[in-house]
């Protein structure tokens, strides 16, 4: 069985494959995330490997003044993926945050963080 694991493969880099997959439709809409989807095709990566679930991530500036804050939400999110990415459908991913992150501890909001960003991608399985 493959380990669970975040590689590089696993990632949105380009510019475009963020626009590609924000045309998709929106997966699930939480407190502090919204997630959107596109399922890929095998002939849309660049790669000749069979087509997988990829992440990307937008935090605003705008919605977590911090970069502290921006960095922490970005680990929480990628470590939900990274746990549940071989059981989703392969499909280009981009979790945007969508929401002013109010004067909270930074434990609380990971954890808050962490649950919206498991009920999303439980959701995204299911689609």
């Amino acid at each position: 069985m493959p380990s669970a694991t975040f590689p590089t493969a696993a990632r949105l880099h380009r510019p475009t494959e963020f626009s590609a997959a924000l045309s998709g439709r929106r997966v699930a809409r939480g407190v502090y995330f919204v997630v959107t989807a596109k399922v890929i095709g095998s002939s849309e990566q660049p790669n000749t490997a069979p087509p997988i679930a990829r992440l990307g991530l937008i935090m605003a500036k705008r919605f977590a003044q911090h970069a502290s804050t921006r960095n922490a939400l970005k680990r929480v999110v990628r470590e939900a993926f990274r746990s549940c990415r071989l059981s989703l459908p392969a499909a280009d991913y981009v979790v945007r945050l969508n929401r002013r992150i109010e004067a909270i501890s930074l434990t609380a909001l990971k954890r808050a963080a962490r649950q919206e960003a498991d009920a999303h991608f439980v959701k995204a399985r299911q689609c």
